[in-house]
């Protein structure tokens, strides 16, 4: 806040009190808002100062007052180059307002010529100092000749302010206004990522399931080559990031076996997670996957084919693992001189150590980016962090900075499962993206909540919602059928503009290892799995066309790419959740209706907040079904019916009217 001759409040997005920097991404509109106030009637305005890292100087941007609460200003800015960018809000007093509401109140009670003389004269001095400042001629001209009506006493009063108040003048006033006690705000800080770590489709893909079976039936192991198969596969659903497990040599004491048992036979190929072995550590591949030359190709491939590699960076070793000889201080060591294993009590993981990373921080902080750069060298710009909450803070703000130092496009995905305090924390700390806790969000309460919780902390946090993963198969996706797994994809599809899902996701994947457990049975994280994915979509077993579908619609809507516009609309069924998105920029707005109820056809009514979309309240909208291909005359209460076996949501575009403005939902105080 700042209390010059004018007081600036509120002013957002800033994150911990301008701490850290506020996200945006290239081309992303982002709503800086700010309270101004002044003593008195006068009037105040506001403009946003703000600068990018390739700027000579500074460009500027003329706020709105809101209708409802005229002292509270906002303005859109547009960052157009990855880097640090600098933003302030800047209040003045606004002379020509005043005296223009003054001058128009004053006329309407009817007072005369001798009244208003000072307001003329007051008026004319103003338009005399605005002939002053940088403006083409014609419009000194329109100005000076206002300022001669206002001065003309042989014209009656209404004639000699009828120019000063003409839309001409009005327009060349709000160009470049009069700037009176000028009072400078705090500079606040965006961070500009390129435009992916905002929006995104994720697909995770394990290599070495791709080797298929053998004459007998059994699976082989596969390799980058094999996986590379599944590349055009995976880009036609319309996906654009293919990310991978672990792709180290893995451990082989306390190796794990199939579904985590500790008995491994001589042919269970082990988790990914427990990296390390004597063929090498974190900067090394797993030979039976290939070498670095087949990574590289997988690579480029994937490029070819419009999408990009995402890495796993697990910072943990299984017990061969090179680091553990050579540096056990980067270790804990127990009373009995036994290195500790992992634990989640009563979880136990004995095939992985965890790092200390107090024992010896400088060796080992410089290893660790000396890993990170080495897999950048080799292509890769995205790392999926393993387990982050469970590593200092100080470490993550420490080795981010290093490498988007030189790496700027370098975007880091953290998988913190965790408390509030600690998902957003490392967000902050610079995670240019977050998993949440949408797999656990499955009603329309908790949605609701959860959406709003996004759209609060979108300074902050950039949410990936993942259906599933190797970890968690959650239960609504154990029972709820074919149904359960279409809208679970339309929900994150649409309501974050990243997401992803874990390979069989497609096939209706389902069953757990055991009643009440969220481990999938014949766990890929312990063995190999090959699936047949073209069986399936040929009989219409597979879900390949909903997840294209859905993408496909995400590509063609700008509004499906932002998080900040996020609103809910209420309906009379809590089986029916209804949600939309604008573009601030081409005005797309989509309106989002999912059936909650795998099992049944749902009927009920759709409350639309026409204002809060920028509509007149009694607009009538054309409204297209992307899904169905349907078109509705849409008002402010509409009839919706969903049937899980036709469809389990309506993806409508509001093709017509345009909407006037735009309202953007609340979001958390700075």
């Amino acid at each position: 806040m700042t209390y010059g001759r004018l007081g600036i409040d509120g002013v957002r997005p800033v994150v911990d009190c301008g701490r850290f920097p506020a996200k945006a991404v290239v081309g992303e509109h982002i709503p800086i808002e700010a309270r101004v106030w002044r003593e008195g009637h006068d009037a105040v305005a506001a403009t946003v100062v703000w600068q990018g890292p390739n700027d000579t100087s500074a460009r500027l941007t003329r706020m709105t007052a809101e209708p409802e609460n005229p002292d509270d200003c906002i303005a859109a800015i547009t960052p157009d180059s990855e880097g640090i960018w600098t933003f302030r809000v800047d209040a003045w007093s606004d002379p020509w307002t005043t005296w223009r509401h003054a001058v128009e109140v004053k006329a309407a009670a009817g007072q005369g010529a001798e009244e208003l003389a000072n307001d003329l004269e007051s008026g004319a001095r103003l338009l005399d100092r605005m002939v002053e400042l940088p403006r083409s001629d014609g419009d000194r001209r329109i100005l000076s000749a206002a300022a001669g009506d206002l001065r003309n006493t042989e014209l009656p009063v209404v004639k000699r302010i009828a120019e000063a108040l003409s839309y001409p003048v009005q327009k060349i006033v709000e160009e470049a206004p009069l700037r009176d006690l000028v009072t400078e705000g705090e500079a606040h800080h965006l961070h500009v990522d390129r435009a992916e770590a905002l929006f995104g489709s994720w697909y995770e893909l394990f290599p070495r399931s791709t080797g298929g079976l053998d004459a007998n039936g059994r699976p082989v192991h596969g390799t980058f080559r094999t996986a590379m198969t599944q590349l055009d596969r995976v880009a036609g659903m319309g996906f654009d990031v293919v990310y991978l497990p672990p792709i180290h040599p893995i451990g082989r004491i306390n190796r794990k076996g199939r579904n985590n048992t500790l008995n491994p036979g001589p042919e269970d190929v082990g988790s990914p997670w427990a990296i390390g072995a004597a063929e090498g550590g974190h900067d090394a591949i797993h030979p039976e996957l290939g070498t670095m030359e087949d990574f590289e190709a997988f690579v480029a491939r994937t490029r070819e084919l419009g999408m990009e590699v995402a890495l796993d960076f697990a910072l943990q070793c299984a017990p061969d693992h090179p680091w553990v000889a050579a540096h056990p201080e980067w270790f804990t060591t127990q009373p009995d001189g036994t290195i500790a294993y992992a634990e989640n009590p009563p979880k136990k993981y004995q095939d992985i150590y965890p790092v200390n990373f107090d024992n010896a921080p400088e060796t080992l902080y410089e290893e660790i980016l000396r890993v990170v750069l080495y897999w950048v060298s080799h292509g890769v710009k995205i790392f999926r962090v393993d387990n982050p909450h469970t590593k200092p803070p100080n470490f993550w703000e420490w080795l981010i900075g290093e490498v988007k130092r030189d790496h700027h496009d370098v975007l880091f995905l953290s998988e913190a499962f965790t408390r509030p305090a600690r998902l957003y924390g490392l967000a902050r700390l610079g995670f240019t993206q977050s998993y949440t806790y949408f797999t656990w969000r499955t009603s329309k309460h908790d949605l609701i909540e959860f959406g709003k919780e996004l759209v609060a902390h979108a300074d902050e946090c950039r949410p990936n919602l993942f259906v599933n993963t190797p970890d968690i198969l959650h239960a609504s996706l154990q029972y709820g059928g074919r149904a359960m797994f279409a809208l679970r994809a339309a929900l994150a599809a649409t309501i974050a503009p990243t997401w992803g899902v874990y390979s069989g996701y497609e096939l209706y994947e389902h069953e757990a290892v055991r009643d009440g457990s969220e481990e999938y049975l014949n766990s890929e994280k312990y063995e190999l799995r090959p699936r047949d994915f073209t069986t399936p979509l040929h009989t219409g077993d597979s879900l390949e066309p909903w997840l294209l579908r859905l993408n496909s619609i995400r590509r063609r809507h700008p509004s499906l790419q932002q998080l900040r516009t996020l609103r809910f609309h209420h309906t009379d069924n809590d089986a029916l959740i209804a949600y939309s998105k604008q573009d601030p920029e081409t005005g797309d707005t989509v309106v989002v209706i999912v059936n909650l109820d795998p099992f049944g056809t749902q009927y009920g009514t759709l409350y639309l907040d026409l204002p809060a979309l920028g509509f007149a309240p009694d607009a009538r909208l054309s409204a297209h079904d992307e899904v169905s291909g349907q078109t509705w005359d849409w008002g402010s209460h509409n009839t919706v019916i969903l049937t899980p076996e036709r469809s389990v949501c309506h993806i409508v575009r509001i093709d017509w009217p345009r909407p006037q403005r735009m309202v953007y939902p609340a979001r958390k105080d700075g």
